[in-house]
């Protein structure tokens, strides 16, 4: 897909994937600072390192090869973690919950659809993806991808980071991590996950007096004023940009992260 192509397709999603706007689900703010139990996310690891590469800038998932086996264990930590009440751990263990399970359901919805060339293409006849789909059930409250991302972990935790943790199995996306998330590793994956963005071309790529940024930054520009603003926040990982002047510009490749 070329760059042309990229830029023509983020403007025509821009209007259906308007990006919802963060609105607490007060339900979920609840937790137990005095817990140290953690959840495992092994299975979820096992995945990871089985099927996601490195390709340049680009975390590859390869879906195609993924086994039956592979598929249903899959399901099964989905499974065990939708039997899981959240609201019983600290915040921190909170946060890798939902964070890796988002990023589980969305690699499960690839595959039972699989072969796709775009997650936009799942969900209803007149959906743009699957994000409305109610996918999983916790605590008796059934829940879509929106919900987590835009009703728990934004609203919540008001971390920008956090769109460099969600994956939306999309090239133009923050990569999917090679390591599952965990309380103990979160803050450094966070960090990782943001540099190796915003100094990529798929984050900000200088063309001339022209700064193309990932539409993330167009769509969700209200979580970065916590850091003083997208450019501001840019510039704490990307000190260069600091002199730039110029124009903005938005593009985001929806085509699949897939590892051919």
């Amino acid at each position: 897909m070329n760059k042309l192509t990229v830029l023509s397709l983020a403007l025509f999603s821009l209007p259906i994937h308007a990006a919802p706007q963060a609105k607490l689900w007060a339900y979920w703010q609840q937790s137990d600072e005095n817990s140290n139990v953690e959840i495992s996310h092994q299975a979820w690891q096992d995945i990871l390192t089985d099927s996601v590469s490195v390709n340049g800038q680009h975390h590859l998932f390869s879906y195609q090869s993924v086994t039956p086996q592979q598929h249903a264990k899959l399901d099964s930590y989905l499974n065990r973690l939708s039997q899981v009440n959240p609201l019983l751990y600290s915040k921190a263990e909170q946060y890798v919950y939902w964070v890796n399970l988002y990023n589980a359901i969305t690699v499960d919805l690839i595959l039972e659809d699989y072969p796709i060339r775009s997650i936009t293409k799942l969900g209803g006849l007149f959906s743009f993806g699957p994000w409305d789909d109610d996918v999983i059930t916790i605590n008796g409250k059934v829940l879509t991808l929106n919900d987590i991302e835009h009703r728990i972990l934004r609203p919540i935790w008001q971390d920008p980071r956090t769109h460099y943790a969600v994956n939306c199995a999309s090239l133009g996306c923050p990569n999917l991590q090679l390591e599952a998330f965990t309380a103990k590793n979160s803050e450094q994956l966070l960090e990782r996950s943001a540099i190796a963005f915003i100094n990529s071309h798929k984050g900000a790529e200088q063309q001339g007096k022209t700064l193309v940024l990932s539409s993330i930054y167009d769509w969700f520009a209200q979580d970065f004023a916590i850091d003083g603003g997208v450019k501001a926040h840019l510039i704490k990982y990307r000190p260069e940009l600091k002199s730039f002047s110029g124009e903005f510009e938005y593009q985001y490749d929806w085509s699949l992260n897939e590892k051919r």
